[in-house]
């Protein structure tokens, strides 16, 4: 395993074919986001619920619009791609999303039709209300990456509603989140207390970057904790990788190492890492264990460079998101200096398995569903895959924005080193 710092090696140009294909991508989402509303029972659309009666059908346009952990990552990814490439409708684009969300008459006719369904109904019933996981802030999935992006925005165009809902966020995760004894972040289902893998994303995105923005080191400590926490619960070090959850109750694990959890878990560290300070004092052990995931991800991927659905059963189909992540990380890693160089060659080869998932107009496909936990492989083996969803583009996004800048991969010849050999007098 690779121990310490490396030296960052210098960014090479933007890859055009990179570029092109990050483009494409991106301009496909840019214009499919109406900002519109639609009844779903009438067909009826609306640029604004001004004056509209009260109605659990009607809902955002697009998916891109929606209160949902995923487009917390695309949002990200936009900003990034905006950064790299220095093109700003990326950034604008979150910025109007974020706008047509507190919107004060979008925001509050949705809160009332909220209010009034958890009156009527209780928690199933919230689920029938648009942004339902805006106001109801119970779960890392309702505000750890959204508010990781409003974060990332307010720091660019700081808004009174971005800045309360961020300290919102803040308190839950910090307060209310539910934990171990030991601090450890774990869910109340499908058991009490089960840690997931998904988590340590859903925290850590946004922690990280509330330990940057607000300067306090408490956030840092607490992401770095379960980084180390996880570890101790979920890694395996026969198979050099991570189990998707452990049940504290039955003292058992999943049955599956499924890829997008490790994805999550990696996508995580590098997060952690490129925020929290150098002279940290977990930032060591942090950055041991994103070497030592690192070193356990490169032995598993395919022929073709893709991981698979399941990391260690190759006859699990070919997946994108899981893919992206661990080349979002290793690229990131190697740029960095916190993997040693030769790393890149296994995003390359990452890089062109994905390409075969992407089409010439920016489709994306091989994206596995939502995946919740169950005791079963078979239930992981048959998860279906879509296209075209935040899901997959968000985490794919920002493995090309890595890879637009990476390092290529260079082998050293062993005649250049000869000399390097004595010869015997």
């Amino acid at each position: 395993m690779v121990s310490g710092l490396i030296p960052v090696l210098s960014f090479s140009q933007i890859n055009p074919s990179v570029e092109a294909i990050s483009r494409r991508i991106a301009d496909r989402i840019l214009h499919s986001t109406t900002y519109m509303f639609e009844n779903k029972k009438t067909g009826e659309t609306y640029t604004t619920v001004k004056d509209l009666p009260l109605s659990y059908d009607i809902q955002v346009q697009s998916k891109y619009n929606q209160w949902h952990y995923t487009n917390g990552v695309t949002n990200l990814a936009m900003l990034e791609l905006a950064d790299k490439l220095k093109d700003k409708k990326y950034e604008d684009f979150v910025l109007k999303n974020m706008n047509f969300v507190f919107d004060k008459v979008n925001y509050d006719y949705f809160k009332t039709l909220y209010k009034k369904a958890l009156s009527e109904g209780g928690w199933n019933m919230v689920r029938n209300v648009n942004w339902h996981m805006l106001y109801r802030g119970k779960r890392l999935d309702d505000n750890g990456p959204m508010g990781a992006s409003l974060i990332e925005l307010q720091q660019r165009h700081p808004n009174p509603s971005f800045l309360s809902y961020i300290n919102e966020t803040a308190n839950h995760i910090s307060k209310s989140e539910p934990r171990l004894a030991d601090g450890t972040i774990a869910r109340i289902w499908p058991h009490k207390s089960t840690i997931w893998a998904d988590d340590s994303f859903m925290a850590i995105s946004f922690l990280s970057r509330m330990g940057k923005f607000t300067g306090d080191q408490k956030y840092f400590t607490d992401a770095a904790t379960q980084v180390l926490s996880f570890n101790k619960y979920l890694w395996n070090p026969q198979k050099q990788i991570y189990y998707h959850c452990y049940h504290t109750d039955t003292k058992q694990h999943g049955v599956a190492y499924w890829s997008r959890a490790n994805g999550w878990f990696f996508m995580a560290q590098a997060d952690l890492l490129k925020n929290m300070p150098l002279n940290h004092p977990l930032r060591n052990a942090v950055l041991h264990n994103f070497q030592q995931q690192a070193e356990g991800l490169a032995r598993y991927q395919g022929k073709n460079g893709l991981w698979h659905q399941l990391l260690d059963k190759v006859d699990s189909y070919d997946e994108i998101t899981g893919t992206a992540m661990f080349v979002f990380g290793i690229a990131r890693g190697v740029k960095e200096g916190w993997l040693h160089p030769d790393y890149i060659y296994v995003a390359e080869r990452g890089l062109k398995g994905m390409m075969t998932k992407i089409s010439a107009q920016g489709d994306v496909s091989a994206i596995c569903v939502g995946t919740g936990i169950m005791p079963s492989l078979e239930y992981y083996y048959n998860r279906p895959t879509i296209e075209n969803d935040p899901m997959g583009e968000g985490p794919v996004l920002r493995a090309l924005v890595e890879m637009l800048d990476a390092p290529k991969y260079t082998e050293t010849r062993a005649e250049s080193l000869y000399d390097e050999i004595g010869e015997v007098k």
